[in-house]
């Protein structure tokens, strides 16, 4: 950890701890288990299908409309976490920092408390889904190149085998891929130059680590899928 990095949690450490918990609360609302108890008379959408807190299994298990309007909350909730993480860190000037840098490291940490508190969500004993989601949204407000990079992939892997969890795999593992690749050649290269080396190790960092966690949260779905028995989607119900 260099003196830049020390010397920012020491003068900012309570908008970055306030930006963090925020991102969790806000990611700790589990719209599967919400929806599911309202059209499905108080059920828990965790014993139901897979057991899984998300859109797949409440697709499977309770229906198209409640899917949708799953979808909806996850991918909107992060959007909502990352905007707040970013308007916290407008405030923040730091010498020698472009501004759009510490933009994103607000983005980037409310972003990620977001995800996490989608997967362990306080208000529904720590048990909720795997983010893929709520990943797609920090994605887009990171840096939506990637995002269309990595939602293209999985887009293209679900709709020729139907398998949403290869698919969330496959982006998962590309997502640091892309990340580096687009952050150095187009913003630290480019002719731009907008950002740091810093920021490219950071942002690189976060990728590998966020594209790491989406796919341990998927370690039964990678067992099953070696095995070939990892369920297909279907939108007949």
């Amino acid at each position: 950890m260099d003196i830049q990095t020390i010397n920012f949690i020491k003068h900012y450490w309570m908008q970055l701890v306030i930006t963090a918990t925020i991102g969790y609360l806000i990611g700790s609302i589990s719209f599967s288990i919400l929806i599911t108890r309202f059209f499905k008379n108080n059920s828990d959408i965790r014993e139901m299908g897979s057991g899984n807190a998300g859109f797949t299994n409440v697709l499977r298990s309770v229906g198209k409309l409640p899917a949708i309007l799953t979808m909806l909350g996850d991918f909107f909730k992060g959007i909502v976490a990352c905007l707040i993480g970013k308007w916290i860190f407008s405030f923040i000037i730091i010498p020698g920092v472009p501004e759009f840098c510490i933009v994103q490291y607000g983005i980037y940490i409310a972003g990620i408390a977001c995800l996490v508190g989608h997967v362990y969500p306080c208000f529904f004993g720590l048990r909720g889904g795997k983010a893929v989601l709520t990943a797609l949204s920090l994605l887009i407000m990171t840096d939506w190149r990637v995002a269309a990079l990595c939602l293209s992939l999985f887009l293209i892997v679900v709709l020729i085998t139907r398998l949403v969890s290869l698919g969330s795999v496959l982006a998962a593992i590309s997502y640091p891929i892309f990340t580096f690749l687009i952050t150095y050649f187009f913003d630290y290269l480019g002719y731009a130059r907008n950002v740091t080396f810093g920021y490219l190790v950071i942002s690189t960092t976060i990728s590998v680590l966020t594209g790491g966690f989406v796919i341990y949260k998927h370690k039964k779905n990678i067992v099953r899928l070696l095995n070939g028995e990892e369920k297909k989607i279907t939108i007949a119900k």
